[in-house]
């Protein structure tokens, strides 16, 4: 782990997705750089263990839902007096080619990934409006740029946070937030499950020929949530090894 010097003491930060892989490594270093984090997943059992190993909070909830999301922010703002990060990271899969997609495919996708974002963002802007201050990091995919067999309904998802991210971070401007997300291509479970012989040849389609270290996503994205990116916004960030060039 590299020894990372970001400083989020007295910040507040709500990680999506946080129960594992990604999601958890981004609230580990927000958490280990002195941050207040709320780490929230669908998964009750399995985000209350996470947190609790960190020594942060975790919520189970359900991004799908307005008044669960906004109880989420009611209740980091309750505990710790502000809110100051939102990392939207929640996202589910439901692979399939398109003529095999049922209604429920598509919705349910769209509706953890985008409808997720959008929900938690707007939660989260009175409180960035009355502090005159927030970070919006929003996790897309290449595939929401170049597509990908089997996945229209992830690739449209990740699309459509990509035109949100921008419009967002064209609306909350002057009240001093910033809305920016990355494209990762990490290193995950999904990734360790491919066999050896297809993961040999998507690693030599990418430029720096390895997948990242979850670490080096996490990195990332405490970038573009710390102060010292406050004039970086409306930007996706591919950390992605090259592969996207």
């Amino acid at each position: 782990m590299p020894n990372l010097t970001f400083d989020f003491a007295g910040r507040t930060a709500i990680v999506t997705g946080a129960a594992r892989g990604l999601g958890l490594e981004f609230a580990r270093l927000f958490h280990r750089s002195g941050a207040n984090v709320f780490l929230v997943d669908a998964d009750a059992a399995e985000v209350v263990h996470a947190a609790d190993e960190l020594g942060a909070v975790g919520v189970a909830c359900d991004v799908t839902s307005t008044a669960a999301v906004e109880a989420l922010v009611d209740q980091a703002i309750t505990a710790t007096g502000r809110l100051d990060i939102v990392v939207n990271n929640a996202g589910i899969l439901r692979d399939r080619r398109l003529w095999k997609l049922s209604d429920e495919d598509w919705s349910e996708v769209l509706d953890v990934h985008m409808g997720g974002t959008f929900r938690l963002t707007r939660a989260a802007v009175p409180a960035f409006r009355q502090q005159g201050y927030g970070r919006v990091i929003n996790v897309t995919s290449y595939t929401g740029l170049r597509g990908n067999v089997g996945q229209a309904n992830y690739g449209a998802a990740k699309a459509g946070i990509i035109g949100f991210t921008k419009t967002a971070a064209k609306e909350l401007a002057a009240f001093g937030v910033t809305v920016n997300a990355i494209s990762p291509n990490a290193e995950t479970r999904m990734i360790g499950s491919i066999p050896e012989e297809k993961r040999q040849e998507l690693e030599a389609a990418i430029p720096l020929g390895r997948f990242a270290a979850p670490s080096e996503i996490a990195a990332a994205a405490a970038f573009l949530a710390s102060e010292e990116a406050g004039y970086i916004t409306g930007v996706v960030l591919p950390v992605d090894g090259g592969i996207s060039i």
